[in-house]
């Protein structure tokens, strides 16, 4: 059970903004989230989102991660022009420390993960296949059957879990319509798509069902308690404006060269 659930730790999604003209050329596009404790709406941390993208395809870039108070948590590197649903990608955040990637998404997915400072460095292959996933790829895979799910259809999916060095089966479905910062906004539910969902609780995502941006995302971070180790249940609000309780704000400025392969 404790693997499944780490299966839904890797989840947190980015929002991918489809570009206007539908040309080919590359753009940087960088942004916020906010992320709450789900339960006391604590506010938890900030995520700095970098994003490139080609024509209408996110391509990579990088997620930064920064406590209330500014100081740095920790930073995700991901790569899509090998695949567009499962990236290579590392993550590395600090407290506590813990590094996991995909350093191979050929015909053999290589996963590693690291726990601690003086962790053993862990690895597996896996063999790639059809309707497969990994990391923020997911968000890329939902987006690539959008039609499907705003038609009432349920879509499945195998995820690629680097940080418990497995896949698991994955189900996501349309449950209702909404409001976001007065806007229509759709929600989806993804969860396992096994017996165990009846165990672990489900994902939540709301949508502009015209843009297609993620406007929230609700469920397991990727984010741990330093106090206890155990992963953040979160709401991440992908707002317009930064919202009150954010005393401190860091740069979006780029910290790489857009034209590298993983900013």
């Amino acid at each position: 059970m404790l693997r499944l659930r780490r299966a839904l730790v890797l989840l947190t999604l980015i929002p991918m903004l489809a570009a206007a003209d539908g040309s080919a050329q590359t753009e940087v596009r960088a942004f916020y989230g906010y992320a709450y404790d789900l339960q006391s709406g604590r506010y938890l941390y900030t995520e700095v989102h970098r994003q490139r993208i080609e024509g209408d395809q996110w391509v990579g870039g990088t997620i930064s991660y920064y406590a209330p108070d500014g100081s740095s948590l920790g930073i995700k590197r991901l790569d899509f022009s090998g695949d567009t649903f499962v990236p290579v990608y590392r993550m590395a955040l600090q407290r506590p420390m813990y590094v996991e990637a995909i350093t191979d998404n050929g015909s053999m997915i290589q996963m590693q993960r690291r726990v601690g400072a003086g962790g053993k460095l862990e690895q597996k292959p896996l063999e790639q296949g059809a309707d497969m996933t990994a990391d923020s790829g997911f968000h890329s895979y939902l987006l690539a059957h959008f039609g499907d799910l705003m038609r009432g259809e349920t879509v499945h999916f195998r995820m690629v879990v680097a940080g418990s060095l497995d896949a698991f089966k994955f189900r996501a479905r349309r449950i209702d319509d909404t409001r976001f910062e007065g806007r229509d906004a759709v929600r989806f539910k993804v969860e396992l798509d096994s017996l165990f969902r009846l165990l672990i609780d489900p994902l939540e995502l709301t949508y502009d069902p015209q843009t297609r941006d993620l406007l929230e995302y609700r469920g397991i971070s990727n984010l741990r308690d330093p106090a206890t180790g155990e992963a953040y249940v979160a709401r991440i609000a992908y707002y317009s404006k930064p919202p009150k309780e954010v005393a401190q704000l860091p740069p979006l400025e780029l910290e790489c060269e857009t034209s590298s392969a993983v900013c």
